[in-house]
């Protein structure tokens, strides 16, 4: 009997660090031929050429999509969007996948999202029906929710958006975040391991900060992030600031070239890593007194570490937060109250939202129960309410 053909398709690193369980478990499988795409940013040495890190976790990665442009203007991601589909059709006419598995709400995703659509593979989709009102990822997630069969979202919440945008519910699964498995399933660093994989010690405080683009404000939010650095400049010489650099989006550049000209001037008790990887990020965040910024992992993974987050502006707005997110307007005083709000909360025993970090399993066996791909594609819209 052969395997079933199972694709996955990555774009970055925050997306790839939350599939890593769902590939670990696919590849374990012995019903399951995993394949493996990299695209978008994993190919970039700007932003740490990640599938390295893919491949260094053990996994074989099939096709290598190059589609980004060397620039990080709208005309330059959309043209990277166009580049995509044109690439990413090539690699699936190859791979003759059964089902693709796509996460999230970036345009590399778009882009496979319609190159499945139009090679009529079954598309199935992790973490839609969330909602982030402040950036373009919004529309994207929903158009994507509305060319994948199969929906595997993070919360009760989410279900109800993928349901009444008229998705058939027997295929809407409420899973969780598949990010919170690494936290049930691999230990995290200790203080010495940490400091010795991050090349430099933890302060006496500290504070992991990871500000994106915010892609609906004229100036991509590089105007907030300014008010971030002078909010951060107020924080005592104790505290050590560990910065992750930003996506691949609009303005990422920008919002890059001024982190490293502010940090330059700040000496040792600022460090900036282009990408840190899932175990040293998350062991990180573990031993900070706060998450701060504008990073979707302040609201996934944060609370299940009982770690605070300063969640600034409107990026994430919308989106399910636990007790421990403190949401702030992107103004330096706000960000300085926010951040001295966080570290005088108690936020052991938060509970989390989105799940009891056992996502993976519940995605694998979805998956290997999915029926025919004639039966999946042709989808009646299913209205919420109607008389049956």
């Amino acid at each position: 009997m052969s395997r079933q053909r199972i694709c996955v398709v990555t774009g970055s690193r925050a997306e790839y660090g939350l599939l890593y369980w769902v590939l670990h478990d696919l590849r374990a499988d012995p019903g399951v031929q995993l394949q493996l795409i990299a695209t978008g940013s994993h190919l970039s040495a700007e932003h740490g050429m990640t599938v390295s890190q893919i491949e260094a976790d053990g996994f074989e990665v099939d096709r290598r999509v190059e589609m980004l442009l060397a620039g990080d203007s709208a005309s330059a991601v959309a043209k990277s969007v166009g580049l995509g589909v044109i690439g990413l059709s090539d690699a699936l006419e190859s791979l003759q996948p059964d089902v693709v598995l796509l996460l999230g709400d970036r345009f590399e995703i778009l882009a496979a999202a319609q190159a499945c659509l139009l090679h009529k593979i079954p598309l199935a989709h992790i973490a839609g029906g969330d909602v982030t009102e402040g950036a373009y990822d919004e529309s994207m997630r929903h158009a994507i929710t509305k060319m994948a069969q199969v929906h595997f979202v993070t919360n009760e919440d989410a279900a109800r958006r993928v349901r009444q945008m008229g998705e058939n519910p027997q295929h809407v699964h409420v899973v969780g975040s598949p990010g919170l498995d690494h936290l049930q399933r691999r230990p995290l660093l200790g203080k010495a391991e940490l400091q010795q994989a991050l090349g430099a010690p933890l302060g006496q405080h500290n504070l992991l900060v990871t500000f994106h683009p915010v892609t609906l404000s004229q100036d991509n939010g590089l105007a907030e992030f300014d008010e971030l650095l002078v909010a951060l400049e107020e924080t005592g010489q104790d505290t050590t600031i560990w910065f992750t650099r930003p996506n691949a989006d609009s303005g990422s550049r920008a919002i890059a070239s001024r982190l490293d000209g502010w940090a330059g001037q700040q000496g040792q008790r600022v460090q900036v890593h282009t990408s840190l990887g899932q175990l040293r990020y998350l062991s990180l965040m573990a031993a900070a007194d706060a998450v701060v910024g504008n990073s979707s992992s302040g609201l996934y993974e944060a609370p299940s570490l009982g770690v605070p987050t300063v969640d600034i502006g409107d990026r994430q707005r919308g989106r399910l937060a636990a007790a421990s997110v403190l949401h702030c307007a992107p103004e330096r005083a706000a960000i300085a109250a926010s951040i001295r709000q966080a570290l005088a909360l108690d936020c052991r025993g938060t509970v989390n939202p989105y799940g009891d970090g056992h996502s993976a399993a519940r995605i694998v066996t979805a998956l290997r129960a999915l029926p025919p791909a004639a039966q999946l594609l042709r989808k009646p819209f299913h209205l919420i309410g109607a008389t049956p």
